[in-house]
């Protein structure tokens, strides 16, 4: 869910233009994400479903810039999806009730990504 909102952010930067030390990050955090989905996609057996999340990451990025008012809603809309994101991750931790599931690594690589 949080990819949408870096998405948004990348295109909104490049589609005004700004330099390219002030997004440098998402172009990263976004290979991130998307390599992860595509661990996840693999070792649960849907590899099929990567070119459905792909056609829709591609029309999504060609969409933004359609008209000048859906990517300012899209910004705006950014930090609710952000937050509703991190409230799916509660919501899941909260239905396993052991949050000793969940590895070191993805408690580290989730506060990472909440303090940047």
């Amino acid at each position: 869910i949080s990819l949408f909102s870096f998405l948004v952010f990348l295109r909104y930067q490049i589609y005004y233009g700004y330099p390219l030390q002030t997004y440098l990050e998402y172009p990263i955090i976004i290979a991130q994400d998307v390599i992860l989905l595509l661990y996840i996609l693999r070792f649960n057996g849907n590899m099929k479903q990567a070119l459905f999340y792909a056609v829709i990451f591609c029309g999504g990025w060609y969409m933004l810039t359609l008209h000048k008012w859906i990517i300012y809603i899209a910004m705006n809309l950014c930090t609710f999806i952000s937050a509703a994101s991190k409230l799916v991750q509660l919501w899941c931790l909260w239905q396993i009730r052991d949050p000793g599931q969940v590895s070191a690594l993805t408690w580290s690589m989730s506060a990472y990504t909440c303090a940047s």
